[in-house]
């Protein structure tokens, strides 16, 4: 298929994975409702975002990954090329796809969002990462590094063992889904989660301020994690060319 149309794809996909992921923590990770007069929490927590997130790739997978291969993320476009998956040619025009579809998707949040009079994107982080005193945890530069890094490589190798021609046929979004929902799970307190350069940029550029200026760790983290993982794969596990 033109590489336009495949552009067109990543970008549809990572307005869902924006939406969708960072939507279910900015309108629905905390709620307050009332249960027989006592206020409770009816919010979904960590583990709805989490699986808001991998809902978000799994659908899409299906949706677009046999017309664009549904990477929906620079990082997965960059372990692919370094894994021998993709043309590195091509490489640049899905990345820019995604982040426009990256800030896209945060746009129509951001307007949705708006529509509580509290709202306030810089007071709530709008789904940001961070690290330090924008962290959930708190947790240091250090260890949103490690995080970003070691996640972000688990991700690309199942990525690319899902998505191996010796790999049962018909199952890799679910892996891959999956994949993503775990690592939310253990990542969310440390940065929040990113794992996505384009994920990263979309919140951020409507935070502005820290946000922005902590947005380089989530370029450089996921994508030094995913080109190992990539390179590791083919190096150790991919099959050889037959002759």
């Amino acid at each position: 298929m033109h590489l336009s149309k495949r552009c067109i794809a990543e970008a549809i996909g990572t307005f869902w994975l924006v939406f969708g992921g960072c939507g279910s923590a900015v309108l629905a990770a905390a709620f307050a409702g009332k249960v027989d007069g006592s206020t409770v929490n009816l919010g979904i927590g960590f583990v709805g975002v989490s699986l808001a997130f991998g809902l978000t790739v799994l659908t899409m997978a299906y949706a677009i990954g046999h017309i664009s291969g549904c990477h929906l993320n620079p990082a997965v476009t960059a372990g692919l090329v370094a894994g021998g998956r993709f043309k590195a040619s091509e490489a640049g025009a899905y990345i820019i796809s995604q982040v426009i579809g990256a800030i896209a998707g945060a746009g129509v949040l951001y307007l949705i969002a708006s529509g509580k009079g509290d709202f306030s994107a810089v007071e709530s982080g709008f789904a940001s990462n961070g690290f330090a005193e924008h962290s959930p945890g708190k947790y240091s530069m250090f260890a949103a590094l490690v995080a970003e890094i070691v996640l972000t490589f688990m991700f690309l190798f199942i990525i690319h063992g899902a998505t191996d021609k010796r790999a049962p046929a018909g199952f890799a979004p679910i892996a891959i889904g999956l994949g993503l929902t775990l690592i939310h799970l253990i990542g969310i307190p440390v940065t929040n989660l990113s794992v996505n350069p384009a994920r990263s940029t979309g919140p951020a550029l409507f935070v502005g301020g820290w946000a922005v200026a902590q947005l380089w760790l989530f370029w450089v983290a996921p994508i030094i994690g995913a080109v190992l993982a990539g390179a590791t794969y083919k190096a150790v596990f991919e099959a050889p060319e037959k002759a």
